[in-house]
């Protein structure tokens, strides 16, 4: 993997785990619900990005 697309994921967690740090902090207790939501986040951000840049390899464009 290039050094280019490890920054991307970098930045790209650092950007979710920031996001879900707010959504943990302005709940009042944490539900199955919120559980839910970050699960649902992090496929939704992160299957599409792992696709593109790791299995596919080289062959992205």
């Amino acid at each position: 993997m290039k050094k280019s697309n490890i920054i991307r994921f970098a930045l790209l967690g650092i950007a979710w785990l920031t996001t879900v740090a707010l959504l943990l902090t302005h709940i009042q207790r944490f539900t199955a619900y919120h559980a839910f939501v970050i699960v649902a986040s992090a496929i939704i951000v992160f299957v599409p990005v792992y696709k593109k840049y790791v299995k596919n390899g080289n062959n992205h464009r």
